[in-house]
Formats: structure tokens, C-alpha cells, sequence
């Protein structure tokens, strides 16, 4: 018997039905609301308020969470701090990618955003620099573009982007075991549903359900490495390798589009692995055709001085490596012809320069450290790359105090020997693991001064880069060396750029070894954080005692109003008489305007010095 829809009584039941459909909704939406309510699982937005001081925002510790199946894998990344509100004079930099872009296994100063960092701090030192490293390892263009879409809104001047190595094996990658799908909507489907309060507490729920049942713990002696890779052979040609490079090619094509939009320039890099010195991990057999057997014999054309044939054999063999940690050439030719289609999306050739910096074009042990990992060296030619693409497009339109050349650059990172060593013993730790499986050299032994034990502790992860380097200061003022205590407080300010007490510290070590201008440039800084008239104070005479009376000139409006007017007037006296110099180096009246000048100022000139 059918019931007439039109009648009162069909009305209430259609109206039945349908509450009896959204029922489960409607329960499920109020639950998602209470979780809310009672703060239940985590926030997975990009940023959050730095719970120390409100003004900065900094990267969610929990910002990775959605994009591993099993949140143990979760990695975590930097947390640099950016103003909420963007200051007049501050140029803002996001960077992405993995976990070469996040400068594993060093972190901290041996990053190449670092590197970066410092040598535009020391040529622009009246710009305040954010540079904010958004990198994770384990993850891949999935989360790249998913950050990527959130910053916008956060007034970034520029984007760097270093990204391709992971695409097979990080996050949601073909070959991963948090792999969901090729179908990119699901994806994005799903990571819209991780963010949700209701789909924690599922998760949550069903891993205790599992963890019962199973009682499997994770083995700390596998790698993050092993743990993702579940498709261990993924042959060249393929449709796990197509999918792969179909995946890149969508994901960043669109984040790059985002960006194009918006007009926030974006410098996007080829990526680089180490061709000579890293055989494949997995070969289909070893007779001919083979990997194996093409690399050994790029390895006999090496040997013989063939290095074109060898370069071409060395570039087979990794394409033909079938398990995929190192990206195939095809994710740079995407990353090329994203670069030629956009506007604002400007090539950074990373390869290029590591090629022009490796022993007859071939990359190897030289710069890489393992697969894709550059050792200290390597890092330094990355933010070179980024440094000369940067410079090409004019962003920076300041005339700089000085130019930093590569070579000064290399020389002045307030890099310190435990920097390099921690390093190195984690990447030695690495390889005793799959897929290198390379026990510690039998000549490797630990050295008995404190860099070494420390960067043992830190590589081992016993001890936090910050504490050890607390003790590496602490040592060399024991030991009263000065330049070791500089290099430590140098390299807190880098890491901790808001801290006025570093900054204070390495004004004065500064000034204590005679580095004026370098005094200058931290004084500089320390009134950014606090603009007092004493700091004022301590720039202008930082260079006047590095005997820079026109840098002098241009920061004499941090001074109080009333104190200008005579110290311009003696300082344009002082340029004035120098350029005289220059013309005749022993015009008396000058040399003797320019000693009282500086008299006058409270800084005493010889001859010699005032010709200068």
C-alpha cells in the first residue's frame, strides 16, 4: 500500500526519512563540536601563536600529523619565529621541501637557508631578514603544497623551494607506507578529513584497538627511512614510476600556479644526489643492461679519464636504481618547465653549480654526503644557487653596505667543529642501517677533546644542539679563547635572531677583537630589538673606529633629535676631507681636520690611520 507524498500523513513520513538520514550527521557534527569545545587532539593549522610572546607566530609542532598514516612517523620541523605583524622594513622568506632542505644531518647553521640568512644580514644590515624554514623530512610535494597554500596570507616577499627526492617514499608517496592513492582528490579528501577533532579520536581509538591486539612496539633500530618504504622495487618505466612523476608534476604545477596568482615570486630548485660514489640499492640482476653493471662501468671510465662516459653511465645507473631514494632525472625536467611557464616561478639550477664545483662535472663524495645529503660544503653551493637566482631578479632593492663573496662567505659561517663532526656521526649511524648496511669503519675513533665528545652526544641525539653548545662556549672561555667564544654567541643569534642577549654579546666580542664593522652590524641589530639611545650610540661609534665615517652618516638618525645636526655636520667635514685625500694623500690641512674631527668625536687618529 503506497502512501500519497502530497497528503499530510505522506509529508510527515518523507520529513521522517529525511531526519532519519541526517541524524548520523547531525550527531556526528555536534560531536566534532564538543571535541572542539574540550580541546580534544591537536590543531593541525601551519602556524601558531609562540605561546612565549604573542607578537610571533611559529611552525605547529603537529603541523605534519595528517599526512602520515601512523602519527610515531610524524616529523617535526624548525621553529623559527616571524611577527604577527609584519614590520615596514623586514624582508619575509618561506622555504620548503625535505630533508635536504631542512640541512639534515646538521640542522641549525648548517641549513643552506642559514647560510643564506647570514650573508644577507651582512651585506643588507639595515633590513630586518625572516627567513622560516616550513622543511620536514619524510615528507614530499603533497605537503608541500599543502603549506604552501596557507602562506599567502602571511605577506611573504619570497618562496624558496627544494623538493623531489621523497616523492616515491615520503608521505603519501606511491612506494610509502603511508601510500592512500593516485587519485589526488581522495588525497586531498582525506587530509581535509585528518584535520578533523572526530577522525583523531577514530584514529586514535583504532591504534589502541591495534596496539592490544598486536602488542608490536616500534623497533627504534630501524631507520624513518626502512619504516616508510614499503614498495622497495619500483622499476624505471613503470606505472608506480609514471604515478610518481605524475604526482610531482600535478602538485607543484598547482602550488606553483597558487603562487603565480598572487605574485609572490617563488624560486624553485632542480635537485642534486650523488652520482659517482653511491651505487645503486637495488638492481634488476647484474648482467648487462643491468644497474649494477652500467655503474661499474661508469666506475672503469671513470678510472681510465672517460668522465663524459662516465657521467652518462652514472646518470643510467641511477635511473635504473630501483629503489627510488634518489630522485630521477624526469622530477627536473618538471621542475624546468614549471619554471619557463611561470612568471614568478624563477629556476634555481642547483645541479648546474654542484656539477661546476665536483671534480669533472660528476657529483659525488665530495659535496653529497651519502645519496642526497650535502655535507657542509654542499650546503654552502646550495645557498650559493639560491643567492645568484636571488640577486638575478633585483627583489632587494637596496644598494648593500658590501658585497659577501662565496669564498668570505665560506670563511665567516660561525660554523663550529662540533657543527661538522655531529654531523658526520649521524650520517655514520645512518649507513649501518638499510639499504646501506655499512658497519663503522674500524679506524673510526672518537677524539678526546670536547667538540668531539659533544658532537657525539648531539649525533646520537643525547643532548640538545643548544646545551652542547652552551659547554663548547663555556670551554673556550676557560681556555680564554675569545674567537671560539664569538664563534659560539655568532651562531646563537643566527639560531635565536630575537634574543637581544646574543646580540649584545656578539656586539661586544665583537668590538673586543677590533671587528668594527662587524661590532656595527650587531649594535645594528640589538636596536632593532630595542631601539635605545645607548645602542644608538654604540653603532655610530662602531664605525667611526672602523674609520667609516659614511656609514657613520647614515645611521645618525637612530640617534636622539637634539645630538644630529653637530655629529652630521663633522661627519660630512670628516667624508669631505677624505675625498681631498684621495686626490693628494699628504694635504696637511686636511689630515689635520680630520685627526680633530675625530678628537672631537672621542676617537684619536695617527696620520697613518687618517690617510686611509
Amino acid at each position: 500500500m503506497s502512501v500519497d507524498k502530497s497528503s499530510p500523513k505522506g509529508k510527515k513520513l518523507l520529513l521522517f526519512k529525511m531526519l532519519a538520514i541526517l541524524f548520523p550527521f547531525v550527531l556526528l557534527f555536534f560531536l566534532e563540536v564538543a571535541l572542539r569545545i574540550f580541546n580534544y587532539g591537536h590543531n593541525t593549522a601551519l602556524f601558531v601563536k609562540y605561546p612565549k610572546d604573542d607578537r610571533f607566530m611559529q611552525m605547529n609542532y603537529y603541523a605534519s600529523d595528517k599526512f602520515f598514516s601512523d602519527t610515531i612517523n610524524a616529523t617535526k620541523g624548525n621553529s623559527e619565529l616571524f611577527a604577527i605583524d609584519k614590520a615596514p622594513n623586514t624582508f619575509r622568506i618561506f622555504v620548503l621541501g625535505e630533508s635536504t632542505t631542512i640541512g639534515y644531518p646538521y640542522f641549525h647553521n648548517g641549513s643552506f637557508h642559514r647560510w643564506l640568512q647570514y650573508r644577507l644580514e651582512q651585506m643588507y644590515p639595515d633590513k630586518n631578514f625572516e627567513i622560516i624554514n616550513l622543511s620536514l623530512t619524510a615528507v614530499n610535494s603533497y605537503t608541500v603544497l599543502d603549506f604552501g597554500k596557507q602562506l599567502a596570507q602571511y605577506k611573504p616577499d619570497a618562496v624558496l623551494i627544494y623538493t623531489g627526492h621523497n616523492e616515491y617514499y615520503g608521505a603519501l608517496g606511491i612506494g610509502s607506507t603511508s601510500y592512500i592513492s593516485s587519485n589526488r582528490f581522495l588525497v586531498k579528501t582525506l587530509l581535509k578529513l585528518r584535520e578533523l577533532k572526530l577522525t583523531q579520536l577514530l584514529n586514535n581509538t583504532m591504534k589502541k584497538v591495534a596496539g592490544v591486539f598486536s602488542g608490536k612496539k616500534i623497533d627504534d633500530r630501524e631507520t624513518l627511512m626502512k619504516r616508510m618504504a614499503a614498495r622497495q622495487e619500483i622499476a624505471y618505466g613503470s606505472n608506480d614510476y609514471r604515478a610518481g612523476i605524475n604526482q610531482f608534476d600535478k602538485n607543484m604545477t598547482q602550488l606553483c600556479s597558487l603562487f603565480n596568482e598572487e605574485k609572490i615570486p617563488v624560486f624553485l630548485s632542480t635537485v642534486v644526489s650523488n652520482e659517482k660514489d653511491l651505487p645503486p640499492f637495488i638492481s634488476n640482476g647484474s648482467g648487462p643492461g643491468s644497474a649494477a653493471y652500467i655503474y661499474k662501468a661508469g666506475q672503469q671510465a671513470y678510472a681510465q679519464g672517460n668522465f663524459g662516459l662516465a657521467k652518462a653511465d652514472f646518470d643510467k645507473a641511477k635511473e635504473l636504481d630501483e629503489l627510488r631514494f634518489r630522485a630521477p632525472e624526469a622530477i627536473n625536467t618538471i621542475i624546468k618547465k614549471i619554471a619557463a611557464e611561470y612568471t614568478e616561478v624563477h629556476l634555481v639550477d642547483t645541479k648546474k653549480l654542484f656539477e661546476q664545483y665536483s671534480p669533472h662535472g660528476i657529483i659525488g663524495s665530495e659535496t653529497i654526503l651519502e645519496h642526497v645529503h650535502p655535507n657542509l660544503y654542499g650546503y654552502a653551493i646550495m645557498s650559493e644557487a639560491f643567492y645568484q637566482a636571488f640577486m638575478q631578479q633585483h627583489l632587494i632593492t637596496d644598494t648593500p653596505q658590501m658585497v659577501m663573496t662565496f669564498d668570505e662567505l665560506q670563511r665567516e659561517m660561525p660554523l663550529t667543529r662540533m657543527d661538522s663532526l655531529s654531523g658526520q656521526y649521524q650520517v655514520m649511524m645512518l649507513k649501518t642501517g638499510w639499504p646501506f648496511n655499512q658497519p663503522i669503519p674500524k679506524q673510526f675513533r672518537l677524539g678526546n677533546n670536547i667538540e668531539d665528545t659533544l658532537a657525539d652526544r648531539v649525533g646520537l641525539g643525547h643532548m640538545e644542539w643548544i646545551v652542547a653548545m652552551g659547554q663548547v662556549y663555556e670551554h673556550n672561555k676557560l681556555a680564554g679563547n675569545v674567537k671560539g667564544k664569538l664563534k659560539v654567541i655568532e651562531a646563537m643569534t643566527l639560531e635565536l635572531p630575537q634574543n637581544e642577549q646574543f646580540c649584545s654579546y656578539a656586539a661586544n666580542l665583537n668590538a673586543s677583537l677590533n671587528n668594527f664593522d662587524k661590532a656595527a652590524f650587531y649594535y645594528k641589530k640589538l636596536y632593532m630589538l630595542s631601539p635605545i639611545d645607548q645602542t644608538a650610540q654604540s653603532i655610530i661609534q662602531s664605525y667611526l673606529r672602523a674609520d667609516e665615517p659614511q656609514y657613520a652618516l647614515a645611521n645618525v638618525g637612530y640617534l636622539p633629535q637634539g645630538q644630529q645636526a653637530q655629529l652630521r655636520s663633522l661627519l660630512l667635514q670628516i667624508i669631505s676631507d677624505k675625498k681631498i685625500l684621495k686626490a693628494d694623500p699628504y694635504e696637511s690641512q686636511a689630515l689635520a681636520r680630520i685627526a680633530a674631527s675625530y678628537a672631537q668625536l672621542g676617537i684619536v687618529k695617527n696620520k697613518q690611520e687618517s690617510k686611509q
